[in-house]
């Protein structure tokens, strides 16, 4: 497998420019009175921003690995990107996906025409090896959530825009690119994405406490596993990664040198702000990075942007979420 490069990153930005346009960078104030950047990709058609990856890797498939079909592995978001790249491209997909995932994200990929193949995630099956047993039986190409290099590249697309958007002082305040940018992390797609886009700025991925293999990886060294039989009950269903793959861990391990975990509460407190303030809906999971601004766990200077990475909610769980019932 090649390796994600700068040159990739550019070359997904303009693709994507051709078929998407820019989502919203929007300057929020903190409480403290400093302003922060939010790109807004809860606001893709998919609601998240893992239709760049995705659209990047299947317009780039073979002739001979398109008419094969693709098989994806997501608890929602990659899975609905996947799906739609498919269908606008002519591409079977079919998506491993947990038996626990919010069942708006299963029933929107399923209305986007992929098939959908559960795996029981709270019994500790693997999805990796569903998807990879698929892939041998039915010859069709893996298109991993984030342990892919088109993948990578696609994400870091958002980077590009936010540079461009930051750089562009529209707002008259921003000042210039970005210097830090804060990022949802799971797997570390998005994050060694944007190290790539934006190798100036300082990168810090932010995860939820318990499934923090990113922070660990970096802390320790080497690439660690979060214990799926000892691993808390978390909102943030689309950063339940169980481990960072080695061509994520490359790019991060020489670029990242500060890092966040946040908590469910500080969650839910940064989805009530993106509302209030923003007027945006943003999922737990999207939500991560803006946690870990409120809370004072990663620092601001007036030119630290954040990504709003995600905004398919589960409709009774963000009515709790909101009410503060939950």
């Amino acid at each position: 497998m090649r390796s994600p490069t700068a040159d990739g990153v550019a070359r997904a930005a303009a693709k994507i420019a051709q078929l998407l346009p820019p989502t919203p960078l929007l300057p929020l104030e903190l409480p403290g009175g400093e302003t922060v950047w939010c790109k807004a990709e809860c606001l893709q058609p998919v609601g998240a921003f893992k239709i760049r990856g995705a659209w990047h890797r299947l317009s780039d498939l073979t002739p001979e690995e398109a008419a094969r079909g693709v098989v994806g592995v997501s608890s929602g978001n990659h899975a609905q990107g996947v799906a739609w790249a498919a269908r606008r491209l002519g591409v079977r997909a079919m998506i491993v996906m947990p038996t626990d995932a919010p069942q708006v994200k299963i029933a929107n990929t399923r209305a986007m025409g992929a098939e959908v193949v559960l795996y029981d995630r709270p019994g500790g099956e693997d999805r990796d090896a569903v998807a990879d047993k698929l892939c041998r039986d039915r010859g069709m190409v893996l298109v991993h959530a984030y342990g892919d290099p088109w993948i990578i590249e696609g994400q870091g697309s958002a980077g590009i825009e936010i540079a461009a958007q930051m750089g562009a002082n529209v707002f008259g305040s921003a000042g210039g690119p970005p210097t830090r940018i804060v990022a949802c992390c799971g797997g570390g797609g998005l994050t060694a994405g944007l190290a790539l886009a934006c190798p100036e700025a300082e990168i810090v991925p932010v995860e939820p406490e318990g499934w923090d293999d990113v922070c660990r990886s970096l802390e320790s060294g080497t690439i660690q596993r979060v214990d799926l039989t000892q691993a808390p009950a978390t909102a943030c269903d689309a950063l339940q990664t169980p481990a960072t793959r080695p061509i994520n861990f490359a790019v991060l391990q020489g670029r990242v040198t500060r890092w966040a975990r946040v908590s469910e509460a500080e969650v839910r407190a940064a989805q009530r702000y993106a509302l209030a303030k923003l007027r945006l809906v943003v999922e737990p999971g999207g939500a991560v990075a803006l946690a870990a601004v409120l809370s004072g766990k990663v620092p601001t200077d007036g030119r630290t942007a954040l990504t709003l990475s995600g905004g398919n909610v589960d409709p009774l769980a963000y009515a709790r979420v909101i009410a503060g019932s939950d």
